[in-house]
């Protein structure tokens, strides 16, 4: 391919003499293309070159070239002669004290018809064919800190250099033979562009580079530090598994494959980023899931494009049905018991390499009210713990405002003690109740925050003290009056009972304008506020699922998982919500009863 020159215009096209001959030099030029730039390069010297410019100032990334020599690479074996030593003269030639390494492969090979490796050619003119046992470099390229040391020396550089492999068949390229012959690690692979050795690398593995050879063999031999498994702290239970992810994806797949344990667990893997090249690896069951769903969560992730992904947050932005929505369309989750669970219903998991949290779609509102122990303890007190839960997330939300809208609109409402009470307790403060609502929520939650960002050890500590302090402080002050901090205090401690982060924190949200209509237009503005709450949540979507049902659209049969938690021996068929395939999932009739 010639580069074609650009058309000057007017004054342009008068260029002094040398330019005028060096652009005529650079147009003769044909252009490198990308796939010559990308193939490897069979003399290592510059290899080794091109490798350590791509390389520069990566003080991280190691080059070892090491010389493998004697019958390697495929080579022909010596055929006997009349002069040629017997096994026997090699060994008695050896003293006693010196160490014989193990497999040497010390004799003589027995005779053979073979003309040689197959990628070595003999000469048409006659010529002896080349010597293809002279020594062969092998260059070796890591990044330090991302394999195992020990495998490194023990898989590679051992048999390698002192263990000298037999000479087999079977491969066509020296990176070939390698990987049958030479080196014993269990996941090898032959590459045949740059690029990929390059992304091989940087993932941690080892990539080995042979004299004479346009392929390259990548040992997975990674080896980083990682954290151990641990309960996660966000998703705490009394009954159920004590197991969360890490951020390693391969430790994130076995966790949930030691729970699924079928063929048809699928995990498809992506890769994002194209500076980050972060894993990504999609979960599903094949015959459980929703194609319709399976084929909308490839095609968003897959048009992704961005130059680096380093948590699910980055993913979850970009394929979300509504992103001005306080609500979460896909459910996040630390628990390995939580995606299998939901993958056993039809949905879909995300898990992307370098963070603990995955995604699963489709979600509905409902998911996120319901923890993972609902399932592991008894229907009767699940049942119970659900309805408590409900109750609980109504104060959360509604709780400031119905007091603001009492005590300043409809006091008529209010017992006449207790209307008496809080009139006393607000003479002395300067703000209406709206305004001390908004000042101990905007409080509360500034030390809720602080309590977080600050050290394990001290940030609880700080928020219980914080909050005693500061609230009697402020009574005693006259800047808020005791009903409010009471009130202010309940809200808190209910938003806690939420399960989910993701729907706790857009109820916390939600009541500060809530606060507003109520100080404004009374229980009118909340009656406003929460018939605009429920329109919202009737018309989002989660990939294709309405984010109210089974309530809106109703179905009352699968209101036995929502409202209650029936038996597990009711709940034989699979949400809709999730799948229209394989909804049956246990065989129904094993209500249990007494023995007769």
């Amino acid at each position: 391919m010639v580069r074609k020159p650009k058309p000057l215009k007017g004054e342009a096209k008068k260029l002094p003499p040398p330019l005028q001959d060096r652009l005529t030099i650079l147009e003769s030029q044909p252009i490198v293309s990308p796939a010559n730039q990308d193939k490897i390069d069979p003399d290592i010297d510059r290899m080794e070159q091109t490798l350590k410019q791509i390389f520069q100032n990566c003080s991280d990334v190691v080059f070892r070239r090491v010389s493998i020599e004697g019958e390697v690479m495929g080579t022909p074996p010596v055929r006997e002669s009349s002069d040629a030593l017997s096994a026997k003269d090699v060994l008695e030639s050896i003293p006693a004290s010196a160490p014989v390494p193990a497999g040497t492969g010390f004799g003589t090979p027995a005779a053979t018809d073979s003309d040689g490796p197959p990628w070595v050619t003999p000469p048409e003119d006659g010529r002896p064919a080349p010597d293809t046992r002279r020594p062969r470099d092998v260059l070796i390229v890591y990044v330090d800190g991302l394999l195992d040391f020990r495998h490194l020396d023990d898989m590679v550089l051992k048999p390698l250099l002192f263990d000298r492999p037999h000479p087999g068949d079977g491969a066509t390229n020296p990176a070939e033979w390698l990987q049958l012959h030479a080196v014993p690690v269990g996941e090898t692979r032959v590459v045949d562009t740059l690029s990929r050795a390059i992304q091989s690398i940087l993932a941690g593995e080892a990539g080995l580079f042979v004299e004479g050879s346009d392929r390259a063999l990548i040992a997975s031999i990674r080896g980083w530090e990682k954290r151990s498994i641990q309960e996660p702290n966000t998703e705490q239970v009394i009954r159920g598994p004590r197991e969360g992810f890490v951020e390693t994806l391969r430790v994130n797949t076995s966790l949930v494959r030691r729970k699924i344990r079928t063929p048809k667990l699928k995990v498809e893997a992506l890769n994002l980023g194209t500076l980050t090249n972060t894993d990504v690896v999609i979960l599903y069951i094949d015959g459980v899931v929703d194609n319709q769903v399976l084929e909308e969560v490839r095609q968003r992730v897959r048009d992704i494009q961005i130059d680096g992904i380093l948590e699910t947050g980055y993913i979850e932005e970009f394929i979300e049905d509504c992103w001005w929505s306080p609500f979460p369309t896909l459910m996040d989750t630390e628990r390995p018991d939580v995606v299998a669970a939901q993958l056993l219903e039809g949905r879909v998991a995300i898990l992307v390499d370098g963070t603990p949290y995955a995604l699963v779609a489709p979600m509905t509102f409902w998911m996120g009210l319901q923890a993972n122990e609902d399932y592991y303890a008894r229907s009767m007190i699940a049942t119970a713990i659900r309805w408590l839960r409900l109750c609980f997330g109504f104060i959360a939300l509604f709780l400031p405002s119905f007091y603001v809208a009492l005590v300043s609109f409809q006091q008529e409402m209010v017992p006449t003690t207790f209307l008496l009470n809080v009139a006393a307790s607000q003479e002395a403060t300067p703000f209406p109740a709206v305004v001390e609502a908004f000042l101990m929520e905007f409080m509360f939650e500034t030390l809720r925050e602080a309590g977080v960002r600050l050290p394990k050890a001290v940030g609880s500590a700080i928020s219980i003290v914080g909050a005693l302090v500061i609230g009697q402080a402020a009574v005693q002050a006259g800047i808020v009056s005791a009903p409010m901090v009471i009130v202010v205090a309940t809200t808190g401690i209910a938003s806690f009972t939420i399960p989910r982060f993701s729907i706790g924190i857009a109820i916390r949200l939600l009541r500060f304008p809530l606060l507003f209509l109520a100080g404004t237009l009374g229980f009118f503005g909340i009656t406003v506020g929460l018939i605009a709450i429920l329109i919202h949540l009737s018309m989002l979507r989660s990939f294709g699922v309405p984010y109210f049902e089974p309530l809106a659209p109703l179905n009352g049969w699968h209101l036995r998982d929502v409202l209650i938690r029936a038996p597990r021996w009711a709940l034989w068929k699979r949400p809709q919500t999730a799948t229209d395939r394989n909804r049956k999932r246990l065989k129904p009739g094993q209500k249990p009863s007494p023995p007769n």
